[in-house]
């Protein structure tokens, strides 16, 4: 199959979703890769490498009239009328973005949101959400690094003793995980806060620190559960109460890190104004809900911004910030998945009864897939 690599046009968006290391599979599988002119400059991959691994490369409209386009983020009205078709597109297109679902089955294109993959063992190779997530992670501490004004390690030196940085991470998912692993490395004191009790031999095995905050009634207990691999929505009473302890420790730290997301929903409030103008002078805010709002009311999404003398990172699109192995882990994530639509003999094959394919497709035949 003739497989199409675009270059990503949307603004700051520095990744490509296919690498040499995974062109170069895909060609031993048989098939045609083929990498728009610059793809992955950004992301330090250029043209001679793709070619290296086999790769041809062309323009974007070379790129586009192909079986199967693999994309980083949903292709813009200019893009989209260069695919023909019937083409299979597979990418991080947003499926809670309706009108751009619908825009994609108006092109008659099959398409394919890996966010949409459920969050199981089988599905984990297919995981963008955390290979991403994971990149976010580590780039937030050396973020937050970069800002703050002071050392992160304790350090002894012969002109006194410096303290540790006082690190508050919260929402431990895998940005969360990440965030702690990073943090500690770099010698700091680390506390978190999550609304899932699980997560507290996770938190305290990589050397955090966990903010417990007591369940009292049956509805807070099943709600910590979550539901696939998400925190659910938890009751007001514990929120208060959540909020009031998190809000001590948050006054004490030097760096505060949210991580708090629910699929399609506005991100969650977890650090207010009030609680930011109790945060030290120079302390620094890292808030990876900005692209659904941000945990913090001050935060300005695409933005850096300091107020009540704190600075806030409101960046949208961190793992570009890292786009050689946000490129790479994404890539491997697009490989896996297109195992499970391409047959071995090397043709397309949409298997409905497989769940992970069934999840992930948003259109088809021109029409928007009802989950």
């Amino acid at each position: 199959m003739r497989i199409g690599v675009p270059a990503e046009i949307t603004a700051g968006e520095t990744r490509v979703a296919v690498t040499p290391e995974t062109a170069k599979k895909l060609k031993a599988q048989g098939h045609t890769v083929c990498i728009q002119s610059g793809a992955g400059v950004a992301a330090s991959v250029p043209d001679d490498a793709y070619v290296a691994a086999g790769a041809e490369i062309t323009d974007a409209a070379g790129a586009y009239a192909s079986d199967i386009v693999l994309k980083v983020r949903c292709p813009l009205d200019s893009e989209i009328g260069l695919a023909k078709a019937g083409t299979v597109l597979v990418g991080m297109l947003n499926p809670f973005d309706a009108a751009g679902l619908q825009r994609l089955a108006a092109a008659q294109l099959t398409a394919f949101a890996l966010e949409a993959a459920p969050r199981t063992s089988r599905a984990q190779s297919m995981d963008v959400l955390s290979s991403q997530a994971n990149i976010a992670g580590y780039k937030a501490v050396m973020m937050a690094a970069d800002s703050y004004q002071r050392f992160f390690p304790m350090l002894m030196t012969a002109a006194g003793t410096v303290k540790a940085a006082r690190v508050v991470i919260l929402g431990v998912g895998v940005a969360g995980l990440q965030a702690i692993a990073t943090a500690k490395r770099l010698g700091a004191v680390i506390e978190a806060s999550d609304v899932r009790p699980s997560v507290k031999e996770q938190v305290e095995s990589l050397g955090g620190k966990f903010i417990d905050v007591p369940y009292e009634t049956d509805e807070e207990r099943e709600a910590a559960v979550g539901v696939g691999g998400y925190a659910k929505p938890m009751p007001p009473s514990w929120l208060e109460r959540q909020k009031a302890e998190v809000a001590k420790r948050v006054a004490q730290a030097d760096v505060v890190i949210t991580t708090a997301l629910i699929p399609g929903r506005a991100a969650p409030v977890l650090v207010t104004e009030d609680m930011v103008k109790a945060m030290k002078p120079g302390s620094v805010i890292v808030d990876l809900a900005a692209p659904q709002g941000g945990n913090c009311p001050l935060t300005e999404p695409g933005k850096t911004v300091v107020k009540h003398g704190v600075t806030l990172i409101g960046e949208t699109n961190v793992p570009a910030l890292v786009a050689a192995d946000a490129s790479a882990l994404y890539a491997r994530n697009l490989l896996d998945f297109l195992k499970l639509v391409i047959s071995k003999e090397g043709t397309l094959t949409i298997d409905l009864e497989d769940d992970i394919v069934a999840a992930c497709l948003m259109t088809q035949s021109g029409e928007v897939k009802k989950k």
